[in-house]
């Protein structure tokens, strides 16, 4: 299997801390996926991201640790991936007709 071929991977963090807020914990994350220059979209529950198999975990990794270094105690990841062997795979084939 080729794992070259681009990915959608939907990432959920949800912080946990006593001391700061948690949207802007979760501002930190976005930021760090905005910055990464790959195809993103962020939705109520999740922000999904277009990329590499091996790029895109390690924008999943930096997330982590930007809300770990803003203040989060904690944090629930929940991950999903769609994955095909041969071909890539967009958010706009999945969304594209909607806008």
């Amino acid at each position: 299997m080729n794992m070259d071929h681009k990915i959608n991977l939907a990432l959920q963090i949800i912080p946990k801390s006593n001391t700061e807020d948690l949207y802007t914990l979760v501002d930190e994350a976005i930021q760090v996926i905005k910055d990464s220059g790959l195809k993103y979209e962020v939705c109520p529950f999740e922000t999904v991201i277009e990329g590499g198999y091996e790029e895109i975990l390690n924008v999943v990794k930096k997330a982590q640790a930007a809300c770990f270094e803003a203040g989060a105690d904690e944090l629930l990841v929940n991950i999903k991936m769609q994955i095909r062997k041969d071909l890539d795979v967009s958010i706009e084939e999945k969304t594209g007709k909607y806008k």
